[in-house]
């Protein structure tokens, strides 16, 4: 690996552990918020504001991108969207931190999926970091686990988040990020707006609720999925799942900073598991962690 493509790699890591800070940071947030608005007019609003602004920023990005391109991002925004959508149903009938524990379970279907559409090589350090990023989920956030609707449902939304993850670590590339990322946030918004349409949707009725949905939508989900698609540009899929499984570490620390929770041992616990995964992959032998990402036509 060349000093410039080394730098490019802690750039896109960087740019990924952002993204994880600002997701971390909606937790407390959108544990709140969700008591007054519906869970799924919250995200029909969320995303409706950030595909709105970014087409207001870059209007052009998107008549750039080319046909496949323009395919490749209504694909990705579909998987992401859904999930949402799922994930979002899921825990109405799951407690939040089982519901984090198995979201978080794309960090373990990342690779899986990268190996068998992809063909991608994992190699056993890989698969090392990713299990010790699983064990720190489930050290973090899991209280106990009993198998039904939600539980279910969400374990189908961290399929679809992997698939995302691959989908990106696939098809997008740098010059492409702003107008994919449009893409994205626009199909987002729509299958959330179609959602939460047949009974109409419920706005905030004070202004910090809309203070919270204004912050989420600028930068937890327009800029974060910049970031992501940018970033992925660059890094293999597993890396960027290990690295963004650092979501929950950062949900404790705002939660605990901000959200009036107390430091836990476990907390503790879970997040140095899960940093030492992320460092395994960052700083441990400067081999290839997956073969290069071949590139798949839609």
């Amino acid at each position: 690996m060349t000093t410039e493509s080394r730098r490019t790699s802690l750039l896109a890591t960087a740019a990924l552990l952002g993204v994880t800070a600002c997701w971390g940071s909606t937790f407390f947030l959108i544990h709140d918020l969700v008591e007054r608005v519906p869970p799924v007019d919250f995200l029909a609003l969320r995303f409706s504001i950030a595909a709105v602004l970014l087409l207001v920023v870059a209007p052009k990005a998107v008549l750039r991108l080319s046909a496949e391109a323009r395919r490749q991002a209504l694909v990705l925004g579909g998987l992401y969207g859904v999930a949402q959508i799922m994930q979002t149903v899921g825990l109405a009938h799951t407690p939040a931190s089982v519901s984090g524990f198995i979201t978080g379970m794309y960090v373990v279907a990342t690779p899986l999926f990268a190996a068998v559409l992809l063909r991608n090589r994992i190699t056993p350090m890989t698969w090392a970091a990713v299990l010790l990023a699983f064990a720190g989920l489930a050290v973090l956030t899991l209280d106990g686990l009993s198998i039904g609707y939600g539980e279910a449902i969400t374990f189908l939304a961290a399929l679809l988040y992997a698939l995302h993850i691959v989908g990106l670590g696939a098809w997008s590339n740098a010059s492409d990020a702003i107008g994919m990322s449009i893409v994205q946030i626009v199909v987002v918004a729509v299958i959330c707006l179609v959602a939460s349409a047949p009974y109409g949707i419920v706005l905030p009725d004070n202004g910090r609720d809309w203070l919270s949905v204004v912050y989420m939508a600028v930068f937890p989900a327009a800029i974060a999925l910049l970031a992501q698609t940018w970033a992925q540009a660059h890094l293999p899929a597993t890396r960027a799942a290990i690295v963004m499984s650092m979501e929950p570490v950062f949900a404790a620390l705002f939660a605990v900073w901000f959200g009036g929770e107390s430091m836990t041992v476990r907390m503790v616990t879970g997040g140095v598991l899960v940093l030492t995964a992320m460092l395994i992959v960052e700083i441990g032998p400067r081999r290839k962690i997956e073969a290069e990402v071949p590139h798949i036509a839609v």
